[in-house]
Formats: structure tokens, C-alpha cells, sequence
């Protein structure tokens, strides 16, 4: 059976729900009523706990399964569910890089008409939207969106002159921090938040990993570019400096966090997540944290720094959308209970309880979002999200993520004069299935 008649018959009708929970107990209440089962992954499952309780009816209730913290493990899990057929799964919460490949696979339910127009309207920040559509069907509801900022000390950017109201380079803060003893966080381990890096230093030089991703294994391979020695340069420049934090072949989000409030030293320059913010503001006093109020005063944030000089950046796109299992027993039930759990005041609950930023433009002027940021952080979030660049959208990202990372680490041998060559040559065949990762 096709995947199209399969969707269809799905979506069809409710009428034998109350057959199905006899005859299928493990879906279905004591009471009769069904269960609708939302695979989440382990970001703010308290709030998420309240959407379910909020959004369960007198028609069905939702219940929670949390997925592993990393996201191939999280991929790994639904994929091989999704490829079973498992009709446990009703609602998903979704990486945006996971969505090509499972749309495609027809593991996902397209949206209904106006529901696809609402999920994709006018108020969704641009960066958010483009994650949610797959050959010109919109397959998931977006819910809540991540971006990447510069942080950093003030008193560090002050006493090493840069004028951070202006967009400032990579090469800038390189320099800045090797000058002043501080030092320069990223994420450069072997996974995802690496790719990460290297595909916003791609885009920010008007470049890409890959182009044409719509044809599948014959996507056009373009990451042997200006762009793509650009971004090198970046990381060589940084790996060879003494702004490079000591773990830096192992780093991702958490690993330097510590070394914004060092003790006796002057702090860092970071790329992360949205979740910075409330991270300090909680560590006030405590060890890891600003030791007080003046401490957290001096935290800074601007636009994620350019790869090249007078070219904008272009933040990383995260965060996670809501999709409909294509094998759920209770389609129409897990559309209105996706759009329900996405709703504005959704991703307000989860914005001022988790730090975890809305997709939705009119949810930052919510006065509850505006008491518990400041107001240009606020601006800073919307505009990063607005104007993201999303990793490649393609059904095979999963192999050009492993044969980015397996050739780019670690980062101390990056050659601008070779990486992205033998990258390109790598990949390339890794697409053509002539190299396995």
C-alpha cells in the first residue's frame, strides 16, 4: 500500500475509536478514552507536562515518553519506530534536522490545509517556518526556536576596544580574548553542535555544505569553496591561538560554560543557545556563576560574529517542532492536540519557565517574556531566529552531518588549503554510496 492511501486511511474517520480502545487496551485509558502518546525530547518537560494536562479533552489525554538527551540518539529511536510502523507514535517533538529525511520517508502526516496555513502564517519568525516544510507540504507544527548569540564579559570586550553596539568578526574576538589572557567557546567535539558551527561559518561567507538537496544523493557538494576555506580559516585561526579553551577537541555546549566567570580571570567570548541568560542569572553567587549581582551585569550578548567582514552572519536555526505520527490510530486527535501544545501561550510557558525561545513573533511582546528578559535580548532572539540559516534540508542529512564531522575534527587539524577539498571528496562519495561513514 502506498504511503498516500495509507495517510488517507488514517485520516479518514474516527467513528470506530471506541472499537479500537477494546480491542487495543495499551492505547486507551481505563476509561475508554484514548491515549495519545507525545515523544518528547528531556528540554522542559515540566512545562511540557502542564501543555499535555492543558491540551488532554474529554475526547483523549496525552501522555508523555521522554527521548535520550542527544539527538542521533533521539533520530535513532524514531526512526526505527517510524520504520516499524509503530502506531504509538502520535506526536513527536522534532529536531528541524530530522524532518527532511522523515517526511520523506513518509513518516510524517502532512497538515491539513488550514492547519498548515496557521502553522506557517505571517507571525512564525522566518527561520522557524522554512524547518517545517518538505516538497511543498508543511509536516509539523513549529513550537519553539533556538538560535545562537555572542556572549561575553563586557569588562573584557571594554578593556580590548571593541565596540560591540557593531557587528564584530570572529577574527576580532580571536584576537580580543588571545590579547586580554580570556578566552574563545564554541563547540568543536565530534557531533551535531560541531556541524553546527562549521555550517554558520559556511553561510555567514555566502556559501553552503551542500545545494540542490532536493535531489537527494545527487545534491550538488559545494562546501570546497571560498566559503568553505573561509570558514577554516575560522577554526584554524582559533585552534592555533591562545584564545583556544583547553578541551577544545571535546567541547560542546555545557564544556565552557565555567570559564565565563573563571576565578582571577577575565572571562570568555561564547557561542551558544538562548538558554544562556537564565543559566547565569540562576548561578548568581554560587560556583560556575557571577558572584554577584555587578558579576551578571557584565554579562553581554550581540549577533553571532561574521565570518567575513561586512558580511552578515547567519545564527544557527535549532529548536523543535511537533509532528503527527503517519501511523497514529488517532490522526485528527494528535493534529488539534499538536496545534494546541503550539499555541503562543504555549511557547510563552515555555520561554519564561525554560529559557526556550517562541517561533512565533507576537509571543516576545507577551508581558510575562518581556519581565523575565531584557528587551534588546528580546530583540536579539526574534531578529537571530528571523534571519537564521538552517543546516541543509535534505533526507540524507544524517550522512552529510558524519562525513562533515569525520573529516572537520578535530579542529587543531583543520587546513583551510585542504579540509574543505577533502571533505568535498569525502562526502561525495559518502552521498554516491561508494564511502561508508
Amino acid at each position: 500500500m502506498s504511503v498516500t492511501k495509507r495517510r488517507g486511511r488514517r485520516l479518514a474517520t474516527l467513528a470506530l475509536s471506541g472499537v479500537l480502545c477494546t480491542a487495543l487496551l495499551t492505547a486507551c485509558g481505563e476509561d475508554g478514552t484514548p491515549t495519545l502518546t507525545w515523544y518528547v525530547n528531556p528540554d522542559g518537560v515540566d512545562t511540557l507536562t502542564t501543555l499535555a494536562e492543558g491540551c488532554s479533552t474529554d475526547d483523549y489525554r496525552i501522555e508523555l515518553q521522554e527521548l535520550p538527551s542527544g539527538a542521533t540518539d533521539q533520530r535513532t529511536q524514531l526512526a526505527r519506530r517510524l520504520a516499524a510502523e509503530d502506531d504509538s507514535l502520535d506526536l513527536m517533538s522534532l529536531d528541524p534536522v530530522f524532518i527532511p529525511e522523515f517526511a520523506s520517508a513518509g513518516w510524517l502526516a502532512p497538515l491539513p490545509e488550514e492547519l498548515a496555513q496557521q502553522a506557517t502564517d505571517a507571525d512564525v519568525l522566518e527561520g522557524a517556518a522554512a524547518t517545517v516544510e518538505w516538497d511543498d507540504e508543511v509536516v509539523a507544527f513549529p513550537q519553539w526556536a533556538n538560535t545562537q548569540l555572542l556572549w561575553y564579559r563586557r569588562s573584557l570586550a571594554e578593556a580590548a576596544g571593541l565596540d560591540m553596539s557593531k557587528p564584530v568578526t570572529w577574527e576580532q574576538i580571536i584576537s580580543a580574548a588571545s590579547d586580554q589572557g580570556g578566552s574563545v567557546g564554541v563547540q568543536a567535539n565530534r557531533y551535531e553542535g560541531y556541524v553546527v558551527w562549521i555550517n554558520a561559518l559556511i553561510l555567514g561567507a555566502g556559501g553552503a555544505i551542500v545545494e540542490n538537496t532536493e535531489a537527494g544523493t545527487d545534491a550538488e557538494v559545494t562546501i570546497d569553496s571560498d566559503a568553505g576555506r573561509a570558514a577554516a580559516q575560522v577554526i584554524a585561526d582559533l585552534a592555533a591561538s591562545p584564545a583556544a579553551q583547553s578541551d577544545l577537541s571535546v567541547s560542546n555546549e555545557g564544556t565552557s560554560l565555567g570559564l565565563m566567570y573563571p576565578e582571577g580571570g577575565p572571562g570568555e567570548f561564547m557561542v551558544n543557545w538562548t538558554f544562556i541568560y537564565k543559566n547565569y542569572e540562576g548561578l548568581t553567587g554560587q560556583p560556575g556563576g557571577p558572584a554577584d549581582q555587578a558579576g551578571f551585569e557584565d554579562l553581554g550578548w550581540a549577533r553571532y560574529p561574521q565570518t567575513v567582514a561586512g558580511q552578515e552572519s547567519a545564527p544557527p536555526i535549532g529548536g523543535i517542532q511537533i509532528g503527527v505520527g503517519a501511523y497514529s490510530e488517532y490522526p485528527d486527535y494528535a493534529m488539534a492536540a499538536a496545534n494546541c501544545v503550539t499555541t503562543v501561550d504555549a511557547q510563552v510557558q515555555l520561554a519564561v519557565n525554560n529559557g526556550l525561545m517562541p517561533s512565533r513573533a507576537s509571543a516576545y511582546d507577551d508581558p510575562g517574556l518581556q519581565e523575565a528578559f531584557p528587551p534588546d535580548l528580546l530583540d536579539l532572539f526574534r531578529t537571530s531566529i528571523d534571519t537564521a540559516g538552517p543546516r541543509p534540508q535534505s533526507a540524507y542529512y544524517s550522512k552529510i552531518s558524519g562525513a562533515v564531522q569525520s573529516t572537520w575534527h578535530p579542529a587543531d587539524q583543520v587546513d583551510p588549503e585542504t579540509t574543505p577539498g577533502d571533505s568535498a571528496e569525502f562526502l561525495a562519495d559518502v552521498l554516491a554510496g561508494e564511502a561508508l561513514l
